[in-house]
């Protein structure tokens, strides 16, 4: 799905309206239908809803909100920022429409009055004051004063607060929230927007809730975006991982050789392994260290497993590269680095096999930090490429800061990517996949509980796994893979509490992943996380 900016939003409503016949009136209508039917679906038990309404557009939308929650029987309060002289043309269209009169706020005292008569009440507060076309100003205006005064009454109530388009007080194109800010932002339960989202739908910390993408009437060809930037659905996935045909066998979903552990760090290796097995691979190999060989035998009966070394070796070494690279030309993927270790040896053993393999490669961990120093000979091309490095590792390899990372993360997913022909899975907060023709995918799913050791094992083993499956497609797999680690964390952490999520437990919680995912891909609006 397209990532817009505000600006090019305003020029596919325009291009809505005048190309293909559906007015402003009608996208406001679907719009205002959304919210009301997403906050019906998800806070079933509110009655009492109160819906505070700027004069622009995303007003309107809250106008048609309130409209289709009374004739539902809600009890709805209307809070309009401002006189009603001020509203733009469709918001007044749609309070004429209005079968309720509205509780217009001229002033911050005003506003302090609402908050204990009706927003501290309500079960339900719709924040519908800014939307995309805001912009954080350094003045602070009189309709910014009575927005703040607005946007701080509601962060003090208790009720939950669906944020129509953006929590207000946000931008639209911006990628993370900035602390000194003029402007206040409005805390967010939920967030529904429209037609496709924005850049800080996808990369800012809007809500820890879902935000979900409303279809309002802008055909597929008026949705045109210039960034090469992309949001990861359910829908994409789901068409990826269709039913199996009743004549498979293992052979048809392919074989996955992870090269990895080491003494004390043999979990790491067997966990991918297991997690290639878990998102569908027909097979998967662990090759590791003789001394460690036993304690990833009995992770799991299903993995098999291939000695490196003799008894006594605790690590790969550089005269393991050519068994490993005759392993390989058996199997279809090759994962290397979990548990590997930063001893000495392993990384001209790593350098060794990414030069030597003919098949897809996914680098992680140890098999990144071997590149340390030698960045210039990570290149794809030969064969694909696949790098998962976590924040401090992308420093690592590109003599950065993390900070400065951190900072950049599409821009440099893209160039990176492009200038070394692989496909780069940079991790953290929404992780951001570039390619090497210039588009980035970005993930939304995903929690701080998968802050843990070990949950970036699995998710080498579940893209190694996702691309043995489907090598004619090798960058849909890809992002498949990351979506569906980040899901797994969600509905693991939905039901063990972020605090005490392992990594293993994402193993346990992947069938449930796949069964919300599909369930996902079924709904008219699109969940991003």
């Amino acid at each position: 799905m397209k990532i817009a900016t505000a600006a090019e939003m305003s020029e596919i409503d325009r291009v809505t309206s005048q190309k293909h016949g559906v007015n402003s009136l009608g996208l406001m209508e679907n719009a205002g239908t959304a919210v009301a039917g997403f906050a019906r679906e998800n806070w079933p038990n509110a009655n009492r809803i109160a819906i505070v309404c700027g004069r622009g557009n995303n007003g309107g939308d809250g106008l048609v909100a309130a409209r289709r929650l009374h004739s539902a029987g809600k009890v709805v309060e209307v809070l309009l920022l401002g006189p009603v002289e001020g509203l733009k043309a469709d918001a007044a269209n749609m309070l004429a429409r209005l079968p309720l009169r509205p509780i217009v706020l001229g002033s911050e005292e005003e506003v302090a009055r609402e908050y204990a008569r009706s927003l501290a009440g309500a079960d339900l507060i719709i924040d519908a004051i800014f939307g995309t076309g805001y912009k954080v100003r350094t003045d602070a205006t009189p309709t910014q004063r009575l927005a703040n005064a607005a946007i701080q009454a509601i962060n003090a109530a208790s009720a939950p607060v669906l944020s129509v388009d953006l929590p207000s007080g946000s931008d639209a194109d911006a990628v993370s929230i900035a602390p000194d800010a003029a402007s206040v932002v409005c805390r967010s339960s939920a967030v529904i927007t429209f037609t496709a989202p924005k850049p800080a739908h996808m990369l800012a910390p809007l809500t820890r809730g879902p935000i979900v993408v409303a279809p309002i009437g802008s055909p597929e060809s008026a949705i045109v975006s210039a960034q090469n930037l992309y949001a990861v659905t359910p829908h994409e996935i789901s068409s990826l991982f269709a039913p199996r045909l009743l004549d498979s066998n293992k052979g048809r979903f392919g074989h996955v050789l992870v090269v990895g552990g080491s003494f004390g760090k043999s979990g790491a290796a067997a966990m991918c392994g297991m997690a290639a097995l878990r998102i569908g691979a027909g097979l998967a190999t662990v090759a590791t260290p003789a001394s460690v060989l036993s304690s990833v035998a009995g992770f799991a009966p299903e993995l098999m497993t291939e000695p490196l070394g003799d008894s006594n070796a605790v690590n790969a070494a550089p005269g393991d590269a050519a068994h490993c690279l005759e392993l390989a030309k058996s199997r279809n993927v090759l994962a290397i680095g979990p548990g590997l270790s930063q001893r000495p040896g392993v990384s001209a053993f790593v350098q060794r096999m990414v030069k030597g393999a003919h098949s897809p490669v996914v680098l992680d961990a140890d098999g990144l930090n071997a590149f340390d120093g030698s960045v210039d000979l990570l290149q794809g091309g030969s064969r694909p490429l696949i790098l998962t490095p976590h924040p401090g590792e992308m420093a690592r390899l590109t003599g950065s800061t993390v900070a400065e990372i951190q900072a950049n993360r599409v821009a440099l997913a893209r160039d990176f990517a492009k200038r070394h022909r692989c496909i780069l899975v940079l991790k953290g907060f929404r992780t951001v996949i570039g390619y090497p023709g210039g588009d980035v995918w970005v993930v939304a799913t995903g929690n701080p509980g998968m802050a843990t050791g070990g949950t970036g094992d699995i998710l080498t083993g579940m893209i190694a796994g996702a691309v043995a499956q489907f090598p004619s497609h090798i960058e849909e797999a890809v992002r498949a893979a990351v979506y569906l680690h980040g899901l797994v964390g969600d509905v693991a952490g939905e039901h063990m509490g972020e605090e005490s999520l392992i990594a293993t437990d994402l193993l346990r919680y992947l069938p449930l992943g796949f069964r919300e995912m599909r369930q996902r891909a079924k709904a008219k609006n699109i969940r991003l996380c």
